[in-house]
């Protein structure tokens, strides 16, 4: 054990290991490129998978009608067990957590389940691998008490991990659906203008967001596949809306559900909202471009005012020291 500590320890095998890691690294970036999948064509795979899912859900509940015996089966796995034994679901608020999972592009139990265990495994692991790199490496060279808290605050932060990893591939999905909903817009007023019904309008501006906007037209393709095996149309489109979380989205929903249930004219609907929708657009890039002036301040403070300072001054200073 003594020597294992001894050789972990030593600098020049910790450099060996840093230099190790740097070269796998750089080979990684070099091959990157060439490792990238389509994900367009995995997005239309994951939506033909939900259609097919839905399918076999219909199915089901139908063989549930005539045989009321018939139990509902749920996949097995270590990571659920663990799950369920420890009730993570209760108490990280699972509903929650599928929501917040499913407007990051996550669906089913399987994301839920290792979110959860992310949860409660990740600060653990954290705080077990700053303790080591503190107390057995003494890296940082600090003393007990800093010790302590690097350990602490490092089992704080693998808490809050989880939450932010989701929080910021929310804001992400949500901002690249935002930036191509009015461009949808126009395309879905011109299908159902042209006289497509409001399923066919779906899927053909899912088919033309997609080289774009992968993220809108998986939204869109969902929306397709519940319209067709849904029993109730209203919920097809409800879950659109909690899918996206966009109030402009959430517009459009209300604006179709109402005109499938009252029979209201929805081209002039969709040229108000697609209106409005691209005046947000062009009110956040305006609301960026106005913050960008004080964020500049402090860049040009830090470097710019330096060596503006140096051209001005150098010359004088180096008049002054000529003349003694």
């Amino acid at each position: 054990m003594e020597a294992i500590i001894d050789a972990v320890t030593d600098r020049s095998f910790q450099i060996a290991v840093l230099v190790s890691l740097a070269a796998v690294g750089t080979v990684f970036t070099v091959l990157e490129p060439f490792l990238v999948k389509d994900k367009l064509k995995e997005r239309l795979k994951s939506v033909g998978n939900y259609r097919d899912s839905l399918r076999q859900q219909q199915r089901e509940m139908l063989a549930k009608k005539s045989n009321p015996r018939l139990r509902q089966t749920s996949p097995q796995g270590a990571l659920k067990e663990v799950v369920e034994n420890l009730k993570l679901l209760e108490v990280f608020d699972a509903e929650s957590a599928r929501k917040k999972l499913m407007m990051a592009g996550h669906r089913g139990q399987g994301p839920v389940f290792v979110f959860m265990a992310a949860r409660l495994g990740l600060p653990f692991v954290m705080a077990a691998v700053v303790g080591v790199y503190v107390y057995l490496l003494d890296g940082f060279q600090l003393d007990s008490l800093g010790r302590l808290l690097a350990t602490v605050g490092s089992f704080l932060s693998g808490t809050y991990l989880p939450n932010i990893y989701i929080s910021n591939a929310v804001t992400k999905r949500q901002h690249a659906i935002q930036m191509a909903w009015p461009d949808a817009l126009d395309l879905l007023l011109i299908c159902v203008e042209s006289g497509m019904s409001i399923e066919a309008a779906f899927q053909k501006v899912g088919e033309e967001v997609g080289p774009n906007c992968p993220e809108l037209a998986e939204e869109l393709g969902l929306t397709t596949a519940e319209l067709s095996y849904l029993q109730e149309r209203k919920m097809a489109y409800v879950n659109l809306a909690s899918r996206t979380g966009l109030d402009s989205v959430k517009a459009v929903v209300t604006a179709l559900i109402q005109s499938e249930k009252y029979g209201t004219p929805l081209g002039q609907s969709l040229r108000v909202m697609a209106d409005e929708s691209r005046d947000l657009r062009m009110q956040e890039a305006e609301k960026k471009a106005a913050a960008l002036p004080p964020k500049l301040t402090v860049p040009m403070i830090g470097f710019f005012l330096p060596v503006l300072f140096a051209v001005i001054l150098s010359p004088a200073i180096m008049g002054i020291m000529a003349m003694e």
